[in-house]
């Protein structure tokens, strides 16, 4: 009984993405338009975003708060009011719903592949232009250096070979005896 009990009891990983605050980047970008005179009054942000004087506060004594605050005045003060600003509000809220879906069982594998790639794409994380990707394909770079000669470097392109004939001795085990 002992057993099935400790089985039962052992915890299911969190999948839900981590929350390290208790405001919003949301309330944040709220609070700046409030702010600056573009958005709704504080009465309004406060209760579309369920919070108080007291939660208000609090969040003006969080550092990260503050700076995520001003960094969307700034924003808002020197290109106004833009679709890009909106939608970059928006994206950081939806990557919660992004997160919920990748890891929900009811969901297509396509559908989380795409939010996968479209989540790396998003963070600037994809290669930056196509050398970089072929470099990241694999390959060699050999660089000899022949004390302090001054010579002008050489590039060898060749495609690698996919299989190796048969006239070469021991190729079957991997070893090659014979080259000739």
């Amino acid at each position: 009984m002992t057993a099935l009990w400790l089985t039962n009891y052992i915890p299911i990983m969190d999948t839900l993405p981590l929350k390290h605050t208790k405001w919003s980047d949301r309330l944040a970008f709220d609070m700046a338009l409030m702010l600056e005179g573009s958005g709704e009054t504080l009465d309004e942000v406060k209760d579309r975003h369920s919070v108080d004087a007291s939660n208000l506060l609090i969040f003006n004594k969080d550092p990260v708060f503050l700076k995520k605050v001003e960094s969307y005045r700034e924003e808002v003060r020197e290109k106004g009011m833009t679709f890009k600003l909106k939608a970059r509000a928006q994206a950081e809220e939806l990557l919660t719903t992004s997160w919920t879906l990748i890891h929900s069982s009811d969901v297509s594998a396509a559908v989380k592949a795409d939010l996968i790639k479209s989540t790396v794409k998003w963070g600037g994380l994809e290669p930056k232009n196509e050398a970089n990707t072929e470099a990241a394909g694999g390959g060699v770079k050999i660089t000899i250096n022949l004390g302090g000669q001054d010579h002008t470097a050489s590039v060898i392109d060749h495609e690698p070979i996919d299989e190796i004939h048969g006239e070469v001795q021991g190729a079957e085990d991997g070893h090659f005896l014979d080259a000739g």
